[in-house]
């Protein structure tokens, strides 16, 4: 009944927040990276009933339209929790975005797609001059950022429609462990410090895999049916990555310590462990038909 379609994604959005604030990790979001996450989250909480009551009247003139849900894509932001052995190697969690891009194989609720994300874990900026001879005249900026590409096959069972698209989803790839120093110039401008130079001191790659589950709400669709597009969802969820073993740098500044000019892997802070990962995750989902509307 068009009626439900309101107290279901409220009590979803409320569910959701309800497991997000019980758990422990209030206090590292606050902590740590308190803004984005938890005040979308909550937004989307707030505003869930309505843009599901826009939905819903949106939903009863666009039933006629019988053309299949092709492919889906969202882009989310995401918090990295170490678990396992990384926890002990890795203080606090990371921050990032992914990407996700899938479509659903012939008229089955299966969906075959690509996740992609990177995740940042420590970043360290130091103020040094630009060499011996210059001094301090001419400053520059030398940040060192430790992160993670994540890149995995996922294969998703989900519906196509409705207004809450529950989802379980299978992933298989890898992850790759990276730390990057960068030299900027430290004159300020509209877009930025400009890169003067950039290395990668050291990297890994880790086998990785794992499950996902969440859900789609509805918060708009189109009346219109020359509309390539299906329906805008707010996605909820989290995944659970396991990690294969891998070497990897800890967040802090990187020196020479023996002065011959280059850095050693003696004089790096190298750590190993397995690369597990538990990534809760809020974004947007949007869905597209697989054939051309009608009238164009």
């Amino acid at each position: 009944m068009p009626s439900s379609h309101v107290p279901t994604r409220a009590l979803m959005l409320h569910w959701f927040s309800f497991l997000f604030m019980r758990s422990n990790l209030t206090h590292v979001f606050q902590r740590l990276w308190p803004g984005p996450l938890l005040a979308l989250s909550l937004l989307g909480i707030a505003l869930a009933p309505p843009l599901s009551a826009r939905a819903q009247s949106s939903l009863s003139s666009a039933s006629s339209d019988t053309r299949r849900v092709g492919w889906q894509a969202n882009l989310r932001g995401t918090v990295g929790i170490p678990r396992g052995s990384l926890r002990d190697n890795i203080d606090g969690v990371g921050g990032g975005v992914h990407l996700y891009l899938g479509g659903w194989l012939g008229a089955s609720p299966a969906l075959l797609g690509l996740d992609l994300g990177i995740l940042n874990y420590g970043r360290t900026t130091d103020t040094v001059p630009f060499s011996q001879t210059v001094g301090p005249r001419i400053p520059v900026d030398v940040t060192t950022t430790n992160n993670v590409l994540e890149t995995h096959l996922s294969l998703r069972l989900q519906p196509r429609r409705g207004a809450a698209r529950p989802f379980v989803e299978g992933l298989l790839g890898f992850k790759y462990l990276y730390t990057r120093t960068q030299l900027d110039d430290e004159i300020d401008n509209e877009v930025g410090d400009d890169e003067i130079a950039s290395s990668t001191n050291f990297d890994d790659f880790a086998f990785s895999g794992g499950l996902g589950a969440g859900v789609d709400v509805l918060v708009y669709q189109p009346s219109s049916a020359t509309s390539w597009v299906q329906g805008l969802d707010l996605h909820l969820g989290v995944q659970y990555l396991l990690g294969q073993e891998a070497e990897y740098l800890a967040e802090g500044e990187l020196e020479d310590t023996d002065g011959d000019g280059q850095l050693d892997r003696e004089e790096l802070d190298v750590r190993r462990s397995q690369t597990t990962l538990l990534q809760p995750q809020v974004g947007l989902t949007l869905r597209v038909f697989s054939s051309r509307p009608t009238g164009n």
